[in-house]
């Protein structure tokens, strides 16, 4: 895929303003998670902005496919699924004792990289830049 150039009569402007919508859903609830006593991987996979985002994301993603915008949604579900999945790593960790500082870490870090990737990601949707992700079989 290849970066996009502006055009005033672009045609996936709309899908461009639901990606928008989307990171700025999942931006509020990692910032929640920054703000309150929740982590911020906890508040970015159970707060309602988040799950929002990951349901528009599913009925949107047909409208971009092989466009430019089609890497962003996939960045997005990548993100929260992959979140999902160490989250999931760190509560098998957390099932001893000798694991609970493991899975303290893997949290801490799991929060750190959602904001990585949500402010990465929103900073080049900004610039109409692809994200890197893999391809997908048949592409």
């Amino acid at each position: 895929m290849q970066d996009n150039p502006v055009s005033s009569n672009d045609p996936l402007e709309g899908a461009r303003a639901w990606a928008h919508i989307m990171y700025g859903l999942h931006a509020f609830s990692a910032l929640s998670g920054v703000l309150s006593s929740a982590t911020i991987v906890g508040a970015f996979l159970f707060g309602w902005p988040s799950i929002i985002a990951v349901i528009l994301n599913y009925i949107k993603r047909g409208d971009v496919r092989g466009t430019w915008l089609d890497s962003h949604y996939r960045w997005q579900l990548r993100t929260f699924w992959f979140a999902f999945l160490w989250v999931l790593v760190a509560g098998v960790l957390a099932l001893t004792i000798i694991g609970i500082p493991a899975a303290f870490l893997v949290v801490m870090v799991s929060g750190l990289w959602v904001l990585y990737r949500v402010i990465r990601g929103w900073m080049a949707l900004v610039d109409r830049k692809t994200m890197p992700v893999p391809e997908l079989p048949g592409n």
